[in-house]
């Protein structure tokens, strides 16, 4: 069935905010918002379409997947790492982030950072990569600094 889902203040009707994972200790100050695509009335799309939302200061995981999505910044500002670099994020940047890429979205620019998040319904969980994966895969110092696990 067709619908508006009407947007308050970076808030939903209809929608609850969730915690961003289960696991707390791998990110700081995210929330999410599940827009479309989960629920049993949107199971014709092929994909989901949430909203994500760090506090000034938090990060997201340190993580990479099988599957590719899509993003695009709605609030804020803040920095990315993106495999070995590291990216300015500014209002109405869009970002695709390729299977097996190293990501991970900071808040650092004294505002909340938000963004639209697009990925297949079905796809894999997302991997946190170790010490070994790390030490192959990065090799920017200003990377290695700027990533938080």
């Amino acid at each position: 069935m067709s619908k508006v889902l009407k947007c308050n203040n970076y808030q939903w009707q209809g929608v609850d905010r969730k915690d961003y994972k289960s696991a707390t200790s791998c990110y700081k100050g995210v929330h999410r918002y599940s827009l479309l695509g989960e629920r049993e009335d949107e199971q014709e799309l092929n994909f989901q379409t949430r909203y994500f939302e760090v506090e000034e200061g938090g990060y997201t995981s340190l993580e990479f997947h099988q599957h590719p999505h899509s993003v695009v910044v709605i609030r804020g500002g803040g920095m990315m790492v993106l495999d070995n670099n590291i990216y300015e994020l500014s209002l109405h940047d869009v970002v695709y982030i390729s299977p097996g890429t190293l990501h991970q979205f900071h808040a650092d620019a004294n505002k909340k950072l938000g963004f639209i998040c697009v990925v297949d319904r079905y796809r894999d969980r997302p991997t946190l990569p170790d010490e070994d994966y790390l030490d192959e895969r990065v090799a920017n110092p200003e990377v290695k600094k700027k990533i938080r696990k």
